[in-house]
């Protein structure tokens, strides 16, 4: 079962899969207010971040105005691009994406999706993918390669935090008891982001949250794109790429 709030962002605020639900939530007020070129409010669930994480703007302009159903499609006008979203649920989630811009369009896109996983919880990738880490919130990074001395695991609450763009694979699976995996199906350049925060941020009141992340791209900030970091719409004016959910 998959729930999503198209007034706000697109968000979606459940994920049950397996018996369980997946997605981590947190109350924010503001989140119900944020208006485009607005600063991220992290609310949990899973947000739809394109054409950019990190940078300007915040999370990218999707998850900032409100959606709208078209037929069977869940839509995102956003300027300079439109997203369109299909959801199809049986014993696993598949979500049709596509995204319509001009020719040469650049962009990434992350399916920015906070999970409800314990301490014990441990994320498998290949050994020894090329891994970009993050070590604040900025936009450099140190290249290094998958674990990346113990990303994979998940832990207890330690201070920090810490994100990753694990770059190539289009699939990933979170074990936690049971064992979700996120697939993504494109003719695009995809990785896997993390974002591992074990109570290191925000400074001022830190809070657990664990991020996992399929993408188009290879970079959180689109402005820092080298070629093949980027997603990039062909002279048809359209890009079409798949996400499957399955526990």
């Amino acid at each position: 079962m998959v729930i999503t709030d198209l007034a706000c962002g697109g968000r979606w605020m459940s994920l049950r899969l397996a018996g369980r639900e997946w997605l981590w939530s947190r109350s924010d007020p503001d989140r119900a207010g944020v208006r485009p070129g607005d600063a991220f409010v992290d609310a949990g669930g899973l947000e739809e971040c394109v054409p950019t994480v990190r940078g300007a703007p915040d999370h990218g302009t999707a998850w900032s105005r409100p959606w709208r159903r078209v037929g069977a499609d869940e839509v995102a006008e956003c300027g300079d691009f439109v997203l369109r979203r299909r959801l199809r649920v049986s014993a696993s989630v598949t979500a049709s994406y596509r995204l319509e811009a001009a020719p040469g369009f650049r962009f990434v896109w992350a399916a920015h999706a906070l999970l409800d996983v314990s301490p014990a919880a441990r994320v498998e990738l290949p050994p020894g993918a090329p891994t970009r880490i993050y070590p604040d919130d900025g936009p450099s990074y140190v290249d290094d390669a998958w674990p990346a001395g113990g990303l994979d695991q998940l832990g207890p609450d330690d201070g920090t935090a810490v994100g990753a763009v694990v770059v190539g694979p289009s699939a990933v699976r979170v074990h936690d008891g049971e064992r979700l995996e996120l697939r993504v199906h494109a003719d695009q350049p995809t990785s896997i982001a993390l974002w591992r925060n074990l109570a290191g941020w925000p400074v001022e009141q830190p809070y657990r949250s664990i991020g996992v992340e399929p993408m188009l791209g290879a970079v959180f900030d689109l402005a820092t794109a080298g070629p093949g970091d980027a997603a990039t719409v062909p002279a048809n004016g359209f890009v079409a790429w798949e996400l499957e959910v399955s526990a």
